[in-house]
């Protein structure tokens, strides 16, 4: 039991240490991330698109 009570005590210790983004942070991380998953989404569905037409056309 004594272990199990350390183990938290350690990680509320070290939850303090944790710097944590501002809002506005926060908001610019996310944006960018989303940002980041549209470009890659679409440049994949558009791989996609051309390499099934290229499969069309072979057959």
């Amino acid at each position: 039991m004594k272990k199990i009570a350390r183990f938290f005590v350690g990680v509320k210790k070290e939850m303090k240490k944790v710097k944590w983004p501002s809002k506005k942070e926060m908001i610019t991380y996310s944006t960018a991330t989303i940002v980041f998953i549209l470009i890659f989404g679409l440049f994949f569905a558009g791989l996609d698109f051309i390499i099934s037409g290229l499969k069309m056309v072979v057959k």
